[in-house]
């Protein structure tokens, strides 16, 4: 099977790999790791401000089988690109209330007014509202990083005071949330400093002095090396979970020392590998788990490029290759945020890495994008 693609400067004809695609079988959710799926979603096409709450509760079940906890109304889900509280706040209930797993959901404080001035207190009510609004639903929290309180903060003592808060009126440990200023740029000098060893300072300093209060950390900050340093200073018992979707296969693996947990948005969209990797690591098969992973790295890497907060854009044009919804938009029209040779690349590595559950289906669909975008396949 081929089609004609955009790639390299020129219209020419791609064939597809002739492996079958990966088949996985629904199964529970893997011994050796914690993985959490942060997961994207589809908006009704008439109506592309609203949630097609079907379809995007479909996507969340599909993750529940194959053994993944959902991460909801996190950055892949658009949160603050898209998605407001209103709307997260219905789908965090609804998910939660459907959940056939675990479940894990975003608590930011994207109901302030991000033009109105804030104080410190304003942030944490703000918290409070959304971390009831999860535990009521049957949620785990994870604390997001708020842009609010990073326009309010006069330093690390400021994040030490709101997180302490937090986290001592919650029913059950939550997960931090570190991200890194490629993912948002509003998020820069979190933690109180621009510079990433003294913010690990001050986040360090919140883990230890609640640290029985906490599940466990995700950082996204794309630089593996300052996550395993993070992650060999962690109190024992806090999870480190990954977010670096340039180099999880590694960082999952983990080392002599230890390894890193999972709560990833690339696994919305590489589920079937990363499911059948996991399953590998359970039974101490590394090589199986290595070939079935490394294939997805170089379109992991693809998906996130720079500028990174645009990679809910692939993820959602490749659940739509797979049949995962039935169109091709997303809030704010951000289905125009990648060029049709930054999809038609995509399209190739999705191929390559055996992620393409129908041929046939994502070369119609693909075929559908070019023409639209004027280009003959």
């Amino acid at each position: 099977m081929k089609i004609r693609l955009p790639l390299d400067g020129e219209i020419a004809d791609y064939r597809l790999t002739a492996e079958a695609p990966l088949n996985v079988s629904p199964g529970p959710s893997p011994r050796s790791r914690v993985a959490y799926a942060a997961a994207h979603v589809v908006v009704d096409p008439l109506n592309p401000e609203t949630l097609d709450m079907e379809a995007t509760m479909a996507f969340r079940h599909h993750l529940w089988s194959l053994g993944f906890g959902v991460a909801e109304a996190m950055d892949t889900a658009q949160r603050g690109m898209g998605l407001n509280w209103a709307a997260a706040r219905e789908l965090i209930q609804i998910s939660a209330g459907e959940r056939a797993g675990a479940i894990a959901c975003g608590a930011n404080t994207d109901q302030l007014d991000p033009a109105a001035s804030v104080t410190i207190e304003d942030v944490i009510a703000a918290y409070e509202e959304q971390c009831e609004t999860i535990e009521s639903a049957g949620g785990r929290v994870i604390l997001m990083a708020s842009r609010a309180l990073v326009r309010c903060a006069k330093g690390p003592e400021d994040y030490m005071r709101v997180y302490a808060r937090l986290l001592g009126g919650l029913r059950q440990p939550a997960i931090l949330h570190w991200l890194g200023e490629a993912f948002d740029p509003q998020l820069k000098g979190y933690w109180g400093d621009s510079s990433v060893e003294e913010a690990m300072k001050s986040c360090l300093a919140v883990i230890r002095e609640n640290h029985s209060q906490i599940d466990g950390i995700k950082i996204s900050l794309l630089d593996k090396q300052q996550e395993i340093r993070m992650r060999r200073l962690l109190p024992e018992g806090v999870r480190m979970y990954t977010g670096d979707d340039f180099d999880y296969a590694e960082l999952i693996r983990g080392d002599e020392i230890g390894h890193s947990d999972a709560l990833l948005g690339i696994f919305d969209g590489i589920a079937p590998a990363a499911a059948m990797a996991l399953r590998a690591l359970d039974a101490g098969d590394l090589a199986t788990y290595e070939k079935i992973l490394a294939p997805t790295v170089p379109l992991s890497r693809h998906i996130f490029q720079s500028p990174t907060f645009f990679y809910k854009t692939g993820l959602t044009f490749l659940a739509y290759l797979n049949g995962h919804q039935r169109h091709f938009r997303m809030l704010g029209g951000q289905e125009s945020a990648r060029s049709v040779t930054h999809l038609a690349a995509l399209f190739v590595l999705a191929d390559k890495a055996n992620l393409l559950a129908d041929p046939a289906l994502a070369v119609h669909r693909m075929r559908l994008v070019l023409e639209l975008a004027g280009v003959e396949a």
